[in-house]
Order: structure tokens, then sequence, then C-alpha cells
């Protein structure tokens, strides 16, 4: 019998998951983040990533990946290009050069075969906010994505947008910058249908999806394209 130190198994591969059941994603490279358990991380292929499993065991398997930048032939820059598979043989969508229109900017997305699937709008921002976004996905509601603190009726949004101007105020006052939320923190976004919250997001990297119609791969071309 061998004496000394038990070596700790290796933890099985992390299987990739279908993208039409991405709920919550990041994209990233890291595949097992550090937990009580596990001091380092791991990594694997830049994709679309979906946390699965408990605080000990917590994985972000893939479901979509992002086109290698030695790829040949694609149909947009790698960074706006998802594929299915790791081996990048089936493309899951892409997103076109942005366009310049009445002052918007909108990114048109495509399917695997070419088709368009919808279009994301970024809007020139309006003082004291800052710019908003919105989805447009043929045969359901407009969504538009603004700041958390921002949502509400209109009187809600008047009072916070007068405690937000002065908080910027001090805040420009104390520490100069570049008029990012929280000193260049990711700001949240709420993105609504009217009433409805259809998504919610972190920066342009965390996302969680809270509509079930909501087309998956608008939500993945959003966090692409960056909150910008």
């Amino acid at each position: 019998m061998a004496f000394g130190r038990i070596r700790k198994a290796d933890e099985p591969p992390v299987e990739p998951v279908a993208w039409t059941e991405a709920w919550e994603f990041v994209v990233g490279k890291v595949e097992r983040p550090e937990t009580p358990k596990r001091k380092k991380a791991s990594w694997g292929a830049h994709a679309v990533r979906v946390p699965r499993g408990g605080k000990f065991d917590k994985v972000l398997a893939p479901c979509a990946y992002v086109a290698s930048v030695r790829s040949e032939g694609l149909p947009a820059a790698p960074g706006l290009t998802l594929f299915e598979d790791a081996a990048q043989q089936r493309l899951l969508c892409y997103v076109a050069a942005p366009q310049e229109v009445d002052g918007e900017r909108h990114h048109v997305v495509h399917d695997g075969q070419g088709q368009v699937i919808g279009t994301i709008k970024r809007i020139p921002p309006k003082r004291p906010f800052r710019h908003t976004w919105r989805i447009e996905q043929p045969g359901h509601p407009e969504i538009t994505g603004r700041n958390e603190w921002a949502s509400g009726s209109a009187t809600e949004v008047a009072g916070l947008a007068a405690v937000r101007l002065l908080s910027t105020v001090v805040d420009g006052l104390l520490s100069p910058g570049d008029g990012s939320d929280q000193g260049g923190k990711p700001r949240s976004l709420e993105w609504r249908a009217g009433d409805e919250v259809v998504m919610t997001s972190e920066g342009s990297a965390q996302v969680r999806i809270r509509k079930e119609w909501l087309d998956r791969r608008l939500a993945f071309a959003y966090a692409l394209i960056g909150d910008a």
C-alpha cells in the first residue's frame, strides 16, 4: 500500500447545454469558477455560458461559442458571431455591422440561415439619463432597456432622476470621471415590454431572461455588442 497524499479526482468535463434552455448567462472563458471547495478557476472556449450546479460545484456550461478570430468566411466580425458547436461548424446567429438611422445605432441580428430575427437599437441619451436600448423582435412588443432606477411610473422616474442628477453632481465634484454609473461599475438594466419585465442585465455580460417568448439569440447579441 502506498502512503502519502491522496490526489483529488479530476472533475468531469463540463457538458454543453442547449442555447434554447438559457435563462441566465454570462459571456466569457471561465468554465469552473472559484468556489469554497475549488480554489482555482479553470478556463475553456470563449462562449455564452449558463451557470449549473451549486455553491461548491458550480460550472459555467457553454451553450453558444464565439467565433475564433482565425475563422474564415464569417458573415460578421468574430466577436459578433456565434456557433452552436465547439467545432464552429453550425452557425447560430450573427450581428451585422451597425447602421446609423436618425441618430440611433441599429444592430440587425440574423440567424444561421441569414434571416433577420430582430434588431437591437442604441438610443442616444437624454440628460440626466444615459443611452437606452430597444429590442425589436417580430411578432412581439418592443422591449426597452434602461437603468433599473429609472423604471416605474412617470412620477417615480422623475423623482429618481432628480436624485440621480444630484448624486452625479456630487460625484463629479468629489472624483471627476467619464460619467459612467457608480465609478465604472457595470450598470443594471431592466428590459420592459409595457409593464412586463422581459430581461435584466448587469453590464453587457451577465443577463437574466424573464419571459419565455424572448428569442435568446437577441439577448446573446446584446451581450456581444456591449453596453457602450
